[in-house]
């Protein structure tokens, strides 16, 4: 695999689980608008850990 797209799957891993932290924080939150993008944040954090276990193999 090239240095460049190994680089990319890293940075998409960080970003991955920088997502997660922040989703669950704002899940935690009583505002129903804050508490859906916590949602929508861990969603994209799967999907994108996804892509990553799909473009390695």
């Amino acid at each position: 695999m090239p240095p460049v797209a190994s680089a990319a799957l890293g940075i998409a891993m960080i970003a991955a689980f920088l997502l997660a932290g922040v989703g669950i924080a704002q899940t935690r939150n009583a505002d129903r608008t804050v508490k859906q993008r916590g949602w929508l944040m861990v969603s994209m954090a799967v999907i994108l850990v996804a892509n990553v276990a799909i473009w390695t193999l």
